[in-house]
Parts: C-alpha cells; sequence; structure tokens
C-alpha cells in the first residue's frame, strides 16, 4: 500500500517518472543494475537484505546512485550508518509528500536531504561515543529478557565482564539503569527488535 501511495505521487509530478519498485533488499539492488534510475527511494526494513546492505551493495558497486533512505526509524545512529554508507537522503514515512519531492529533487541534483527532526536528533548526539559491538549484543540479550549470568553464559564470560560492558554502555547512553538503556537504544537506532 505504501509502495503504490508513493507510485502514485511520483506519477503525478511532470518531471519524473516512476521506474520501478521491488518488495525485497535482494531485488532491489537487482532493479536498480537494471533500470539504472536517478534516484532511488530505499526502505531500510525489509525482507531477506536489510535496506542498509542493499544501499551498501549498490554503491559498491555504482558509486554515484542517488539513494534516499524512507524508514520508520528517526533514531540518530540509523540516520548516521545511512548516511555515510552513501545515502543522500533520510526521510521518515511519516513525513509529507511535499518532502518526499523535495528529497528526490534533491537527490537528483547531488544534495542531502535530511528533515530537521532528524538533524536534530543527529547534533544532540554529535560527537557521542559509540557503543561497542559487545555492548549492544548485551544490551540485545537484554532486551531479549536474559539476566546477566545467563548472558554471561550465553557469551562464555564471567558476571563481573557483562556488568562492567553495562557499566559502560549506561554511560556511553547517560542512563542509570537497564530498562531506560534499552528504551534510549532503540529510539536512537542502535538496535530494533
Amino acid at each position: 500500500m505504501m509502495r503504490d501511495g508513493i507510485a502514485s505521487t511520483l506519477r503525478a509530478q511532470p518531471d519524473m517518472e516512476f521506474a520501478g519498485e521491488a518488495a525485497s533488499g535482494r531485488e532491489a539492488i537487482e532493479q536498480f543494475s537494471k533500470l539504472r534510475p536517478d534516484v532511488v527511494l530505499l526502505d531500510l526494513n525489509m525482507p531477506d537484505i536489510h535496506g542498509l546492505d542493499a544501499l551498501k551493495t549498490i554503491r559498491n558497486s555504482f558509486p554515484d546512485a542517488r539513494i534516499v533512505v524512507l524508514t520508520t526509524y528517526k533514531g540518530d545512529v540509523l540516520a548516521n550508518r545511512a548516511l555515510k554508507a552513501g545515502a543522500l537522503g533520510y526521510l521518515l514515512k511519516s513525513s509529507l509528500r511535499t518532502d518526499l519531492i523535495a528529497a528526490i529533487r534533491a537527490a537528483y541534483e547531488g544534495k542531502r536531504y535530511v528533515p530537521p527532526e532528524v538533524a536534530v536528533t543527529i547534533a544532540e548526539h554529535l560527537g557521542s561515543e559509540e557503543l561497542s559491538p559487545r555492548e549492544v549484543e548485551i544490551l540485545r540479550h537484554i532486551a531479549a529478557g536474559l539476566s546477566n549470568k545467563e548472558i554471561a553464559n550465553e557469551l562464555g564470560v564471567s558476571d563481573e565482564t557483562i556488568k562492567t560492558h553495562l557499566k559502560s554502555a549506561f554511560a556511553k547512553l547517560n542512563v542509570s539503569d537497564r530498562s531506560h538503556a534499552i528504551a534510549t537504544a532503540l529510539s536512537r537506532g542502535i538496535f530494533h527488535l
């Protein structure tokens, strides 16, 4: 339904042509190779290949590809990852139709487009220390309901090691407990459930 709405919006623009669509990350990569569109709208949450991985694959093969990410996630971490991977825009699905058209036009001209609410989130955390892969892994386990002891057993480390990683993650996220750490990590796009 979302793709149909976007297609309708684009077809109504006199200066745009709707080239095609894809239902999965793999299909998006194949369609890009085949159609070579001027601009791609790419959802991050797709079956088989995550949108960020599809973006990287397309940009590796076609460094000049102009890609606008379209997503429900406004967190700074995911936005930064997409922009660092080569996306020219990062647009929320809740954005207005005019923002969608503006983002496509900006990308076509080789310019970046980031809506104010995402830009503010990025700016708020600019310079923040990133969580290590191990800290993210531990937070994922916590989100799944595991205790420190269960996480330690799962990862083959001591309880103290888990506590040390949690203390570091809490400091980086500026939180004081497990629930707040999970909520913050989810809202910033560090990981998704």
